[in-house]
């Protein structure tokens, strides 16, 4: 049985219940049978998440893993993927969401009992395990602000372009793709 306790901290993070969300809890409980953990203070654990989905938030609510903190990152390959890393220990795993016994008739499978097939189904049976398909981020940085020089805001010195010789950030910059 799940714990009821965490989804509902989960549903309250992310507004509503949705086989999403019910994804990404089941993401956590699968990560924590395998590397037991807690919670991240800091960057402790990292996420590279390859979708942008309801999933992201039960990670982001049960891991706190954050794009703030800079331990949640997202990589836009569109795979119900996650990447975890865990600095200290140097352990990883990239858990990948298969669907288990439910993908037969997904669209067959009313709301409800797809939430409830995902949070009561055995991890092995939902996931794929193996190793994280990107290598373990540097620890985030603090850049410096520049102004750009069109639209007058500031912007990291990472994302400023030269344009014809003055800095410009990267909405105000022309791209050039020939």
């Amino acid at each position: 049985m799940y714990d009821m306790e965490k989804w509902e901290k989960a549903a309250a993070f992310h507004g509503h219940k949705c086989p999403g969300l019910a994804i990404g809890f089941k993401t956590v409980e699968a990560l924590i049978e395998h590397i037991p953990t807690g919670a991240a203070s800091d960057e402790q654990i990292v996420c590279i998440t390859e979708n942008d989905t309801c999933a992201v938030d039960a990670i982001q609510s049960l891991l706190s893993c954050t794009f703030g903190k800079g331990n949640l990152i997202y990589k836009p390959l569109g795979k119900m993927a996650f990447n975890f890393y865990f600095r200290e220990s140097g352990k990883t795993l990239r858990l990948y969401f298969n669907g288990g016994d439910e993908k037969k008739n997904n669209n067959e499978i009313p709301r409800e009992q797809r939430i409830q097939y995902i949070l009561n189904a055995p991890t092995d049976e939902l996931f794929n395990f193996g190793k994280p398909a990107f290598e373990l981020p540097e620890r985030a940085r603090i850049f410096n602000s520049v102004e750009c020089s069109v639209c007058g805001e500031k912007a990291r010195e990472d994302r400023i372009r030269l344009q014809n010789g003055n800095m410009v950030c990267l909405s105000c910059f022309n791209e050039y793709d020939r």
